[in-house]
């Protein structure tokens, strides 16, 4: 059982002691209208007034809809300043430079990129730190893109579990249009998380927490795992 106020105060204090060790005068993050944000930008918000939600569409029809109007909805709720970002053209403007087709994983991550991109550039203006929102269970499958919103200055939620993520926000009071819609980057039209992997968070859960899951669940999740081993290691130096 979650003791949900110990957790809440602690997370606060974590993200009060980054900014105090590092000197930021506050705290960006992106806001995708997502449950991993809301919670990041919760959190965020009850330890500083100085936050900022960055709402960044990139081509998605999901993207300018109820991605955008969830984001809205949170920000107005708990008094979190936000700017949008539309960065359709910055996509295209790619594209269309590198001038050859790319295999679709590929134009999948440059959404990311350009969201960590415009985020540190942000950042860089205000003086803030760019605040992580993946949580424990993308960590463990991989499913985040390296140097995308793989690239932050911390992270308070990198421990929680998706299916924990929830329950957070009920806790805290989220709207109710996010804690009840499917998980989604929003990368493409109808992307869902679990349709993607191929599992469920909950599944995913089970599997961390050492419980019982299906053969088949078993092997998608141990395969996400080992081929991202990657992503959670710093990058190769030779020599040092």
């Amino acid at each position: 059982m979650i003791d949900f106020e110990k957790e809440v105060n602690a997370r606060v204090e974590y993200i009060r002691d980054m900014l105090k060790k590092t000197g930021a005068k506050g705290i960006v993050f992106g806001n995708s209208g997502g449950k991993d944000c809301a919670l990041v930008g919760i959190l965020s918000k009850m330890a500083t007034d100085n936050v900022l939600a960055v709402i960044m569409p990139c081509e998605s029809k999901q993207n300018y809809g109820s991605d955008k109007s969830d984001a809205e909805k949170l920000c107005e709720k708990f008094s979190i300043d936000y700017k949008i970002v539309d960065l359709t053209a910055a996509k295209k403007d790619i594209m269309a430079s590198i001038g050859e087709e790319l295999p679709n994983g590929s134009v999948i991550n440059i959404a990311p990129r350009l969201r960590m991109t415009t985020l540190y550039a942000v950042a860089a203006k205000y003086g803030y730190l760019v605040a992580g929102t993946g949580n424990a269970s993308e960590r463990y499958m991989g499913y985040f893109t390296k140097w995308g919103d793989g690239a932050f200055d911390f992270n308070p939620i990198a421990d929680i579990k998706a299916t924990e993520v929830f329950e957070y926000l009920k806790y805290l009071g989220a709207p109710e249009s996010i804690i009840n819609k499917a998980p989604s980057a929003g990368l493409f039209e109808g992307q869902t998380d679990e349709k993607e992997m191929g599992v469920t968070y909950q599944e995913i859960t089970n599997y961390m927490e050492g419980k019982e899951v299906s053969e088949k669940s078993k092997a998608i999740i141990e395969r996400y795992h080992r081929t991202s081993e990657h992503k959670r290691r710093p990058s190769p130096l030779y020599g040092v």
